[in-house]
């Protein structure tokens, strides 16, 4: 038995039993139902009633309880209750030819189906809740769906788009369950599933070239360390290294293939396997002409879509865990969907500047000292032997033999 498709039939059944019940359902809507024959039905139930129809506000009472075949027998037979008889058969007859199956028979099935007419309001909260579930786990999928496009074309906008729809869903249907939308983690994480990589070949190639133009070029982690995180790397390795990269140049040390091996060393990313030596040598000689700025943003796409997809699967486990009540569903998708909205401000950030604007900035409040670079690199530089001072007459020749610790001003 499906609690769901009993709890459609215990409404429709309510309402055919007692037309004045749709004045207390008013929030329900036909798309809440599951099957398109009770879409169908309660479609009509809400035209007729909205029509005026004699059945609305009569005082016939529903059957007592315990005598639940009973109204089926008298409708059948045109017994002592014409007015709600004719509520029935009206109801039959203007939904029957937008739907296949509905019969007079299968509206007293559901009449014989609802235990207590005056408990709708509480089967339709069942019915809504069934249709929360499934309205999320849809467009959750039509997310995926559109990132999985996206990483195949390169583009972004779609999924974008099918991010901001699922987030104004989640809000509608957060108003119509009485409940306040706000991320909230949920008690129990769903499994995570593993997103298929998509273009992985070429996602690691430009993750390569990012690294390599950034190794040849220090000075250009400037166009990008403000909007790019290790973690948009599909790689893990790779984003080890350009957290190396970033921190040699937080520092203001020279970077080359030994400093960067030196770094990865101190981080323990050689010990534990994440990198080797090769790996950071490859990177460094396999200098690359580009714009770091470019692929960076190929790098910052492919993480925008690769998100996505992981938030959508995220957000349908959690639709379809039918024992997750609406509001701790709706709170937890929204939460599931956090990641993707911090990529998108990043994303918006990288594209927002023109390169050349990010890269002659001055650096930012966060950045190293004039005192702490100046320190990194004298930990690491050669101290270069002083030239000695500019005079106005050329000096002597024994003078600038002499050694700088002897000299006389």
């Amino acid at each position: 038995m499906n609690p769901l498709l009993e709890a459609e039939r215990a409404v429709l059944g309510a309402v055919l039993l007692d037309p004045d019940q749709l004045r207390r359902m008013d929030w329900l809507a036909p798309d809440h139902f599951h099957r398109p024959l009770h879409q169908a039905l309660f479609t009509s139930l809400r035209k007729l009633h909205s029509d005026g129809h004699p059945a609305v506000g009569t005082d016939e009472p529903a059957p007592p309880r315990g005598t639940r075949g009973a109204w089926p027998d008298r409708i059948t037979a045109g017994g002592s209750t014409p007015v709600r008889s004719q509520w029935v058969t009206d109801a039959v007859d203007d939904a029957a030819p937008h739907v296949r199956g509905l019969t007079a028979a299968y509206a007293h099935t559901l009449i014989s189906s609802c235990p207590r007419p005056e408990h709708a309001p509480v089967y339709g909260r069942m019915v809504l809740q069934g249709a929360i579930h499934r309205t999320v786990a849809q467009h959750a999928i039509r997310l995926h769906q559109a990132a999985r496009a996206d990483a195949l074309k390169g583009e972004v906008e779609g999924t974008m788009r099918s991010a901001d729809i699922l987030t104004g869903v989640l809000t509608d249907l957060a108003r119509r369950w009485g409940t306040e939308p706000r991320p909230v983690a949920p008690t129990a994480a769903p499994p995570a599933a593993a997103v298929p990589p998509v273009k992985a070949d070429l996602v690691a190639e430009d993750e390569r070239f990012l690294l390599a133009v950034l190794a040849e070029q220090p000075q250009a982690l400037d166009e990008v360390v403000a909007w790019l995180r290790p973690g948009d790397f599909a790689d893990p390795a790779h984003g080890q290294v350009y957290r190396c990269l970033g921190a040699l140049h937080h520092r203001g040390e020279p970077i080359d293939r030994i400093t960067l091996l030196w770094e990865a060393q101190q981080r323990g990313l050689l010990a534990d396997g994440t990198l080797s030596g090769e790996q950071l040598t490859a990177l460094c000689d396999g200098a690359v002409p580009g714009s770091a700025d470019w692929f960076a943003q190929r790098v910052m796409r492919s993480s925008l879509t690769r998100t996505a997809a992981a938030s959508a699967r995220s957000v349908r486990a959690l639709a379809e865990d039918e024992a997750l009540g609406p509001g701790r569903l709706i709170n937890s998708a929204l939460h599931a969907l956090g990641p993707l909205s911090e990529v998108r401000t990043r994303w918006a950030t990288a594209n927002a500047t023109p390169t050349s604007t990010r890269a002659a900035s001055a650096p930012s409040a966060d950045g190293p000292s004039p005192a702490r670079v100046h320190a990194a690199r004298a930990r690491s530089a050669p101290h270069p032997t002083p030239a000695p001072p500019d005079r106005p007459d050329p000096a002597p020749a024994p003078a600038a033999a002499r050694s700088p610790t002897r000299g006389h001003p």
